[in-house]
């Protein structure tokens, strides 16, 4: 799918996407189960996540451990990297492949792909990063460095383009892409059918707790279309009603 057209209607939080407001009257209209969630829910909010390389290194990095657990490796990760250098000593060719300035001490820290590439692989492995996903966070870091992918590029692309051009990087499946969609590039109509969190939603939500297939849980999405990505949102706090952590 396309980027959602921006429109001019303000929603209550900052951070929201501007299409947030019309997708939660469209799907409480069309929806019996989010008519009800979303007034119960709805000051917990989906807010965009850092840059695009930092959004999926810390993917990567959080892979099959827990929240704390990936927390602390990502801070360790962190202090192996130099200061930040400030967004004008960056060569012009890293600043059009939309990397951002150093962060604000309220702000997440901003991970470069050259600094990423300088490290020592034992300094990283000491950090307590598996050999994989060191490997992982390596080839990522080649990718954009090298110009394969141009981040700049993205907001004009369909979600399944984008989706084809993070796949061939190590440690980036299906599910990790399309959390890229949701929480990085906003994407309203991102249905992540290879997350447990909303299929046992959607089992709890509309099925009694039943067992739920692939098949059943998209014939439920088709009511979502085209605010997929706001309708799972809502699912997904359903489960845990605290704001997710991008």
């Amino acid at each position: 799918m396309k980027p959602a057209k921006k429109t001019s209607r303000r929603t209550s939080h900052p951070d929201l996407p501007p299409y947030w407001a019309q997708a939660c009257a469209q799907l409480g209209q069309k929806d019996r189960v989010l008519r009800r969630l979303i007034p119960q829910l709805g000051e917990h909010v989906l807010s965009p996540s850092c840059d695009a390389f930092t959004t999926l290194a810390r993917s990567m990095v959080g892979q099959q451990i827990s929240v704390p657990a990936a927390r602390t490796l990502w801070q360790r990760l962190l202090e192996l990297l130099p200061a930040p250098v400030a967004a004008a000593s960056l060569p012009q060719t890293q600043l059009a492949l939309d990397l951002a300035p150093p962060p604000t001490p309220d702000e997440p820290r901003i991970v470069l792909p050259t600094e990423l590439l300088q490290l020592r692989v034992e300094d990283m492995r000491a950090a307590g990063l598996s050999p994989r996903k060191v490997d992982y966070l390596l080839d990522l870091a080649r990718h954009f460095a090298s110009g394969k992918l141009r981040p700049h590029s993205w907001a004009t692309m369909d979600d399944e383009v984008i989706i084809q051009q993070l796949l061939p990087i190590r440690g980036v499946g299906r599910w990790t892409a399309e959390m890229f969609l949701m929480f990085h590039l906003l994407r309203p109509n991102v249905l992540p059918l290879d997350d447990a969190g909303l299929i046992k939603g959607i089992s709890l939500n509309y099925f009694s707790g039943d067992p739920v297939s692939r098949s059943e849980a998209r014939e439920v999405a088709q009511a979502w279309q085209p605010w997929c990505s706001v309708a799972t949102w809502y699912i997904w706090r359903s489960l845990e009603p605290q704001p997710l952590a991008p």
